[in-house]
């Protein structure tokens, strides 16, 4: 937006600390005149002779009063200069850091010294803003670099598959196709994928009032059938946990969640638990499963997008590497907190913190 010029703060400032300081010192020499003349009468003999009065104090005070008020206005307008430019200095250096961000650069920092003031305080939150900024940006350049790869592959698969039929014209048609409809599946569920987490980033979502007890039970339900024919168990157990957030994505989540616990696990004789409860202000939904020991190095990486992790992933349904980066995504769409920690005995528990809803009047 195209604005008019003005003055500069540091000018505002400047004559506003003058304006002050000559007004003060008027008051100060009319205080002074009020009560000089209070005890100075209009005339004033003695003797026969005539003494200083009233008029000889006018031509004697009032010449000294305007230099007095001029040396003021003078002392106001280079003192606020000064002044002016000193407080606003940390300002200055806030500016000249807006502006290597604007111009693409966030790894500068202003780094304030001195005791915490406002100006201290503005300069943090700049500095924390500018290092949450430049992770973000480096985080969805990663993301982007992993996503071109990951969708090139089904690409290039089916390009492959296309050109060996094309130059084998005894080719089993039947087998092409069943390799063809896998790949396809698979890049349909990465593009799917892909698409939740971008509406979750978003937050384009309508919030209403969810029971996390009533997604665990609905995603185990749907699951079950997995777990089954992999000879594992799951239990599920909780009191009514209630937030608020979109149904249909925190339904994705605990999906997700069960999903990576069951796939993850033993290969038989597994158990997955799914527990819902309030603790103090939050609904907590954990997911805990059996599994391969997994070591402290590896456990932070598992929520970075199609980061699969080589000791938990398994041949046969590995997924498309984004569960846990879209379980991580809903939760913080929902202004909720996310932490993985290894089990003792091997395998994962996932914990997840969100804002616990508001009891209805009727409960």
């Amino acid at each position: 937006m195209d604005r008019s010029p003005g003055l500069s703060v540091r000018l505002k400032l400047t004559l506003s600390y003058a304006a002050f300081l000559t007004v003060a010192g008027g008051m100060l020499l009319a205080v002074v005149w009020v009560f000089l003349l209070r005890y100075v009468p209009d005339v004033i003999i003695t003797d026969g002779q005539p003494v200083p009065n009233r008029s000889d104090l006018v031509r004697a005070f009032a010449p000294k009063a305007a230099w007095a008020m001029a040396f003021l206005l003078l002392v106001g307008l280079v003192g606020g200069w000064l002044l002016a430019g000193r407080m606003l200095a940390p300002l200055s250096r806030l500016t000249h850091a807006t502006r290597l961000a604007a111009e693409g650069s966030l790894s500068h920092r202003i780094r304030l010294e001195g005791r915490t003031d406002e100006f201290r305080e503005l300069a943090d939150s700049f500095d924390t803003m500018l290092a949450r900024l430049e992770a973000q940006v480096a985080e969805q350049q990663r993301f982007a670099a992993n996503a071109s790869h990951e969708l090139r592959t089904p690409l290039a698969i089916t390009q492959t598959l296309l050109e060996v039929a094309r130059n084998d014209p005894d080719h089993d048609d039947r087998e092409l196709v069943e390799r063809l409809h896998f790949v396809n599946a698979r890049a349909i569920d990465l593009t799917e994928a892909l698409l939740l987490l971008s509406r979750a980033d978003r937050r384009s979502f309508t919030r209403e009032r969810v029971d996390l007890s009533l997604l665990a039970e609905e995603a185990t339900e749907t699951l079950l059938s997995l777990a089954e024919e992999r000879g594992l168990i799951i239990k599920v157990s909780g009191e009514t946990t209630s937030t608020i957030g979109s149904h249909a994505l925190l339904l994705q989540m605990t999906v997700n969640l069960v999903h990576n616990a069951i796939v993850h696990n033993l290969s038989d004789q597994g158990t997955v638990w799914v527990t819902t409860a309030v603790d103090h202000r939050s609904a907590v939904l954990t997911v805990e499963n059996t599994g391969q020991q997994l070591t402290s190095q590896v456990v932070p990486t598992l929520t970075e997008p199609f980061q699969r992790g080589t000791e938990r992933a398994r041949s046969d349904h590995a997924g498309v590497g984004l569960g846990l980066a879209i379980v991580k995504s809903i939760t913080q769409a929902h202004d909720g907190s996310l932490s993985l920690a290894p089990r003792a005995g091997g395998g994962l528990t996932v914990t997840v913190r969100l804002p616990v809803a508001r009891p209805q009047p009727d409960e």
